[in-house]
């Protein structure tokens, strides 16, 4: 029904992919409000991964370390060995002690210890130890294991597992700068153990733990950094997967065929390739891409991204190739920061821009609504 409102009349709640091109035209300001308005700020949901580790089970991890050391009593590298073998999630528990990223540890490692372990190591041990509660237990069992084949058979001595190695080196060099705290402090400088559980060395980490401060709580945040910026930036890659998860969804539930690009994929015909092709790139009726960011520089390149998959079609159709519709697929609040560009891109692509708040009308609202089969 509509709606008076002083001398303009305005249909509640309308969508830019509902109008015709010539009330969009008509409208448009209007649209990239109403566009604006259903963008999520998606800095707010995250995905977890496999590797997520959420407060319970990091308090778990926390307290196999504190229950190994005796509330840090015995702080020593072959006791929080033995934390770790039981709960291999101790890694992460010690790092935020350190405050430190995985790749900041082994460099630590490597400069004190002269370790062979890599950033990019420190990274995979890490990501492992968060994956697989089991993962330290696992190493130590295989390695027992081969030791004993060996010794069997009469062969000479073993050598050890690498992964184990870069472990040791990691919990003997964290336990090292725990144990001595932070040095002096130096006019313009801050040591990164001048914190409150690590400045004077195990007397902090003593007390940070038994004078009721909720230092789980703490270490927790401190693991996920600013909070959340260090798990942000763990599953930077997989936020983008979250629209396309959505879409994936949509076209499944309802039965139609489509075909999904792999990353970088190239496509004969296409000279940038979407995220999806309906029913398949050979002749496609619709071609999606869809994108999420939550920086206005991102989401300009995206824009321009989408942007030259309508230029690319128009050169399909003026080449008699047949023609598709460009649906795009956005969300995130870096694209509320460019109202030319969203102007442009309602403008371009006929309205069919569609947000997270609004996808469940992308199949009804398109030219994919002639392949439900479902």
């Amino acid at each position: 029904m509509k709606q008076r409102q002083g001398s303009q009349v305005r249909m509640p709640g309308q969508r830019p992919f509902e109008l015709t091109e010539e009330e969009l035209e008509r409208r448009l300001d209007e649209m990239v409000d109403v566009t604006f308005s259903d963008l999520a700020s998606e800095f707010l949901l995250m995905p977890t991964g496999s590797a997520f580790i959420r407060y319970t089970d990091f308090r778990e991890a926390y307290e196999v370390l504190k229950s190994h050391t005796r509330a840090f009593e015995a702080f020593t590298p072959t006791v929080v060995r033995k934390a770790l073998i039981e709960n291999s999630r101790v890694l992460g528990v010690i790092r935020s002690i350190l405050g430190m990223t995985a790749p900041e540890w082994a460099e630590l490692a490597r400069t004190e210890l002269d370790s062979d372990i890599t950033q990019g190591a420190a990274r995979t041990l890490d990501r492992h130890c968060r994956e697989d509660v089991e993962y330290v237990r696992s190493l130590s069992e295989r390695d027992a294991e081969r030791v004993t084949r060996v010794r069997q058979h009469g062969a000479v001595q073993p050598s050890r597992s690498k992964s184990l190695d870069r472990i040791d080196a990691l919990v003997e060099i964290a336990v090292r700068s725990i144990t001595q705290g932070a040095p002096r402090e130096q006019e313009g400088v801050i040591h990164r153990l001048a914190k409150f559980d690590t400045e004077q060395g195990l007397a902090s980490l003593r007390y940070a733990a038994i004078e009721h401060v909720p230092f789980a709580v703490l270490l927790y945040e401190r693991y996920l950094g600013r909070p959340f910026a260090a798990h942000r930036d763990a599953v930077s890659e997989l936020v983008g997967e979250v629209m396309e998860n959505a879409i994936e969804e949509r076209l499944r539930k309802a039965g139609v065929s489509y075909r999904k690009t792999g990353r970088a994929e190239r496509i004969p015909g296409f000279g940038q390739a979407p995220d999806f092709c309906v029913p398949d790139e050979i002749n496609p009726a619709v071609i999606i891409e869809a994108k999420i960011t939550s920086d206005d520089g991102t989401a300009r390149d995206k824009v321009a991204r989408i942007k030259e998959l309508e230029t690319q079609r128009n050169e399909h159709v003026a080449a008699g190739l047949g023609r598709y519709e460009v649906v795009a697929c956005i969300d995130g609040r870096g694209f509320r920061q460019r109202r030319e560009d969203m102007r442009q891109l309602l403008r371009r692509l006929a309205g069919k821009v569609f947000t997270t708040a609004t996808l469940d009308h992308l199949i009804s609202h398109t030219r994919i609504r002639g392949f439900i089969s479902k």
